[in-house]
């Protein structure tokens, strides 16, 4: 299967101005104001925070990898491939051979990795939750690859080596900072992962010193990150957003409550900008979003998440039933949840990054 080109290659800036909705206007400003209203003392009930998670089930958040299935075809053969191919590609033509070859590849990727990770989350409960913050490290710093290049023009990403320092940065921000501020959240969100399927999680990384350690890693990777970005010869405006949405979000994780903050982040940050990516892909979107308009490309991309989103969903009550110990809660409730968002991350991620090599970001 040869790499395509870039991804953002050809893409006019009349599709990246209606983009940025997703890709800064809806992630700035919840942000922002959360920061600014707990940095004020906002307080909310314990069961408000679990708000975000909740509404993440419909809103962007279960539905953004949802569309995988159609995602990694059109990223390896490009915005051409018609709708149709993808509804009905058993229809004999070349296109539709090579649709059903790569809905075929999604196929397996989901199942044998999702796979493979539920069943670790039975067998070895603590290894699984060690797994899912790597991963989700990882892939929510990947997450920012595509809004920062293609839409945002962030040119001071042009080596790989730099690229990968800013992921490295930018997954950090959600898995590490909200550690150092908020150890025994974190280690009690940690533990209602494990504890349905008879984990429980060792205090030692919750430590002083073991949190002092993380936060001097992460601050001189953040500056060292944002010093080589500044050197290199490229736009200083884009390199200035750049620091400021990583300004932005530090101040964020430090100040919002863990459960609160990551289930605003994933339904209004992280989720709408994949989302983004997704919509310039898809050939009709793409045409829309050159005249300005994104209410289309958005209903197209539900129309295409919806199905999925439900076998997902089916997929978190078969784990809930399956889990020796759930614990019937609304806490316990999205736990399993979340587990499930996890075992379906890993095989996410794989297509993801399939997408950042077709798009010669690796």
């Amino acid at each position: 299967m040869a790499i395509a080109r870039r991804e953002g290659a050809g893409l006019p800036a009349s599709a990246r101005r209606p983009l940025r909705v997703l890709v800064a206007w809806l992630p700035w400003i919840p942000v922002a104001a959360a920061t600014v209203a707990f940095a004020l003392g906002l307080s909310v009930p314990r069961e408000w925070r679990y708000v975000p998670l909740v509404v993440s089930v419909v809103a962007f958040g279960l539905p953004h990898g949802a569309v995988d299935w159609a995602a990694l075809p059109r990223a390896a053969l490009g915005p051409a491939v018609d709708s149709s191919d993808l509804r009905r590609p058993w229809r004999r033509t070349r296109q539709a051979r090579r649709v059903r070859r790569w809905l075929a590849v999604v196929g397996v990727v989901y199942l044998a990795f999702g796979g493979v990770y539920a069943v670790g989350w039975f067998l070895a409960p603590l290894v699984a939750v060690g797994a899912f913050l790597v991963l989700t490290w990882f892939h929510w710093g990947q997450g920012e690859l595509y809004p920062l290049r293609e839409v945002l023009g962030a040119d001071h990403l042009d080596a790989r080596w730099r690229r990968a320092l800013t992921v490295a940065v930018r997954g950090a921000l959600p898995m590490g900072v909200p550690l150092l501020a908020f150890p025994g959240r974190y280690r009690a969100v940690l533990d209602s992962f494990v504890a349905p399927f008879g984990g429980s999680v060792p205090a030692w990384p919750f430590g002083a010193d073991a949190r002092f350690a993380l936060g001097v890693v992460l601050a001189a990777l953040t500056v060292g990150t944002l010093a080589v970005g500044y050197r290199t010869p490229s736009n200083r405006r884009t390199w200035a957003v750049d620091a400021g949405e990583t300004a932005l979000l530090w101040t964020y994780f430090l100040v919002v409550p863990p459960v609160f903050a990551i289930g605003l982040y994933f339904c209004c940050w992280h989720a709408p900008r994949h989302v983004a990516r997704v919509l310039a892909l898809d050939g009709e979107s793409r045409d829309a979003l050159s005249r300005g308009r994104l209410a289309g490309p958005l209903a197209r991309f539900a129309h295409e998440a919806a199905v999925p989103t439900l076998v997902a969903l089916a997929g978190c009550a078969a784990l809930w039933w399956l889990a020796p110990a759930p614990e019937p809660t609304l806490e316990g409730a999205v736990a399993v949840y979340l587990v499930a968002i996890a075992v379906l991350t890993l095989p996410h991620v794989v297509v993801v990054t399939w997408m950042d090599r077709l798009a010669g970001y690796w």
